[in-house]
């Protein structure tokens, strides 16, 4: 083992091309040990062959990278055992039960029978799964296959997991489930790599979170780093006549050096701003327009309002 490293996972202008598509281009990643490291980022940004190229799937046409201080270009040897991912798409064979699965792929991992039925009915318990452990996959939910491919993940339990997008589809009681499995795994100590296109569970779960657009990171820092980064704050109004959003609109651009932004409502506007006086300004426009409003109000910026920030400069 090599366990004299700062880092689960570095990265140095990590390069991927298909065909004369740059997937990524010029990735720097450096991850602590034992941390959540979120990897943000909409479709097609490059999240998914980012992680491929780290877990030893898929080739790196540039740069370099280590895991645990291994190259993962000429080491994977000593990298495979350590690590575990869970993609995007359910892995199971539906076909067979949820005991089944588990004890098969604990099989795989060279448990005996016994050792293999013992760890497989732990795990489904500790997932929620005991009560369907003799149903068939295929009957399962959404939110149960996603929480038995990550238990599948961890069979034996790894150093470093790869989650993509494990919540992608999921109801908000199932994404809350496999939200307290990810914090259960780093209360072990196990380091996670988690790739998704929601801010929210950026948030909730992350220690450190990458944006990355067009395969190119724009931004790293820990989820209040960057709320900071993009200003001190974002006004938030409401219309009560939706004929007014427009008129509202104009006059926010006109008094802010920024983008006016629709999150929600088709009624809610917000828009950064950098001190409370020009906000209490605009405030007093309103009224003058006889532009009458439901809410109004300052916060942090959201990791929703720093993504739309960051990318609308991309």
């Amino acid at each position: 083992m090599n366990n004299n490293v700062s880092y689960a996972v570095e990265g140095k202008k990590l390069f991927k091309q298909f065909g004369d598509f740059k997937a990524v281009s010029g990735v720097d990643l450096k991850i602590e040990k034992g941390m959540v490291y979120g990897f943000l980022g909409p479709n097609g940004a490059g999240k998914t062959t980012t992680i491929r190229m780290l877990s030893t799937l898929l080739k790196i046409d540039g740069g370099s990278a280590s895991i645990f201080g291994y190259d993962v270009a000429t080491e994977a040897e000593h990298i495979r055992p350590r690590i575990a991912m869970t993609g995007q798409s359910n892995s199971m064979d539906e076909d067979l039960t949820g005991i089944e699965n588990l004890v098969m792929i604990s099989r795989l991992m060279g448990y005996s029978k016994k050792e293999a039925k013992s760890r497989s009915e732990e795990l489904l318990q500790s997932f929620g799964l005991a009560n369907a452990a003799n149903r068939q996959t295929a009957k399962y939910s959404g939110g149960m296959r996603r929480r038995l491919d990550i238990a599948a993940s961890i069979v034996v339990t790894p150093d470093l997991l790869f989650l993509d997008e494990p919540t992608t589809g999921l109801d908000p009681r199932s994404r809350n489930q496999v939200w307290e499995i990810i914090r259960g795994l780093k209360e072990i100590g196990t380091t996670i790599l988690l790739t998704t296109q929601y801010l929210e569970e950026a948030d909730q779960l992350a220690d450190r979170i990458a944006v990355i657009n067009k395969g190119t990171i724009i931004a790293e820092g820990t989820p209040t780093e960057l709320k900071s980064s993009v200003g001190s704050g974002m006004l938030h109004i409401s219309v009560k006549d939706i004929n007014e959003r427009k008129k509202a609109e104009t006059i926010l651009e006109m008094n802010f050096d920024s983008i006016v932004y629709n999150l929600s409502k088709d009624t809610e506007l917000s828009i950064k701003v950098d001190n409370t006086s020009s906000a209490t300004k605009v405030l007093n426009i309103f009224e003058d327009s006889d532009i009458h409003l439901t809410t109004f109000s300052l916060s942090q910026p959201s990791l929703d309002e720093v993504f739309l920030t960051l990318t609308d400069d991309e």
